[in-house]
């Protein structure tokens, strides 16, 4: 994927996968594998031993990644595709259900 959509802090929602019409925020994006990490979404238990951040170990709930084509940007409260042009020859992020500027 050349450009990646998807930033660090946005807000999506999942639109395919057990976890489909959860919301949540980008915690990571991983631009090599085209996968993204959102908070509270696809979670999974991990098995941990004990080590000096984790005294007891035992099992954990994390989040796992997700494909960045399964989820989708909300703007205003609702999902959007995105887009890009120049403002002032500075490339933007805009809506393009609306048409406003994102960042």
């Amino acid at each position: 994927m050349s450009t990646f959509k998807i930033k660090k802090g946005d807000t999506v929602k999942v639109i395919a996968g057990k976890d489909k019409d959860k919301e949540g925020k980008v915690v990571s994006v991983d631009r090599k594998n085209g996968k993204v990490l959102v908070e509270g979404v696809n979670m999974i238990t991990k098995h941990e031993k004990p080590s000096a951040a984790n005294q007891n170990g035992g099992i954990v709930q994390k989040e796992a990644p997700i494909d960045a084509s399964n989820v989708m940007y909300v703007h205003k409260g609702k999902v959007t595709r995105i887009g890009f042009k120049f403002e002032n020859d500075k490339k933007v992020r805009f809506a393009k259900s609306t048409g406003d500027i994102i960042d």
